[in-house]
């Protein structure tokens, strides 16, 4: 299970994204989280650097997709000016929504890499189906009830995997 919950790579923001060493590990396409990864969970809409990595990715060839386990309204809204396939309600870290993220992308679990605030659903999710998976720290402490709960399971955890390296 620990494996599972091992990261590929751990960056301290989405912005330290090696768009090259992506590219020389055959990875194509992204799925990416939005709250806490992207942007602030309580941040409605994609901020310019936001757009600015988005618009940098897809110039590099990479095909982009949100997968979030937010309402439809959430990633609507969020989306509007991006226009990215996305998928709400995902349910991560069922292993349902990535693939559906990887058919809107054409995409394999060999040429695909998720990256996400969470281990419980974004690197759980990822790391069940083979994807390469990227973990950056949540951008707020302004969660959900629940989510501030696993956060502390998660600490504990990335402890222990971080040890191990």
């Amino acid at each position: 299970m620990k494996d599972r919950l091992k990261p590929d790579l751990y960056l301290n923001n989405v912005y330290e994204l090696d768009m090259a060493a992506l590219k020389f590990q055959g990875i194509t396409a992204i799925i990416v989280d939005i709250d806490n990864t992207l942007v602030s969970w309580d941040t409605r809409v994609p901020d310019e650097k936001v757009i600015e990595l988005v618009c940098k990715l897809v110039a590099e060839g990479f095909k982009i997709c949100i997968l979030s386990n937010s309402t439809k309204q959430r990633v609507e809204e969020f989306n509007k000016c991006l226009n990215l396939p996305a998928i709400h309600k995902a349910v991560k870290p069922s292993k349902t929504a990535f693939r559906r993220a990887m058919r809107l992308m054409d995409s394999n679990p060999e040429n695909t890499a998720v990256i996400g605030d969470q281990l419980f659903t974004d690197v759980l999710g990822g790391n069940r189906l083979g994807l390469f998976t990227v973990l950056v720290p949540p951008i707020s402490d302004k969660e959900f009830i629940w989510t501030r709960f696993v956060r502390k399971l998660e600490k504990l955890v990335l402890k222990r995997i971080m040890q191990q390296k």
